[in-house]
């Protein structure tokens, strides 16, 4: 579905730096840092949760726009820029809740990966 927001070229904050923060090459090797310490569906169902990728792209924004994880849940879905900086089509699939959010927060912070990742992406 296209909806014309894809040919808006403003420069806007969010969009200065999200672009460069979005072809951070080593998103991939970050994630595969996280993969051992992730978040496994749990036996008895529920949410699954998301891919560790597109809550660690979730995780890049948060403090640079000051988003608490109810409010980046929110803007998953209502700024269209910040879902693809994720990787989600709004159309299929499920956005992660704050809660997962929250989780994947915590699981950096307690295995000291947080700073690492911030710093590699402001490199």
């Amino acid at each position: 579905m296209t909806t014309g927001y894809e040919l808006r070229t403003q420069r806007t904050h969010k969009r200065a730096y999200l672009e460069p923060t979005e072809r951070v090459q080593s998103s991939k090797e970050l994630a595969a840092l996280i993969e051992p310490y992730a978040l496994k569906a749990e036996a008895k169902g529920g949410r699954s949760p998301s891919a560790v990728e597109k809550l660690l792209r979730i995780h890049f924004p948060q403090p640079r726009f000051g988003l608490s994880d109810p409010a980046v849940e929110e803007a998953l879905y209502d700024t269209p820029l910040l879902a693809k900086f994720v990787g989600l089509d709004l159309e299929v699939d499920v956005i992660a809740d704050e809660r997962t959010i929250l989780r994947i927060d915590h699981l950096l912070e307690k295995h000291g990966l947080s700073r690492y990742i911030v710093e590699s992406v402001d490199q």
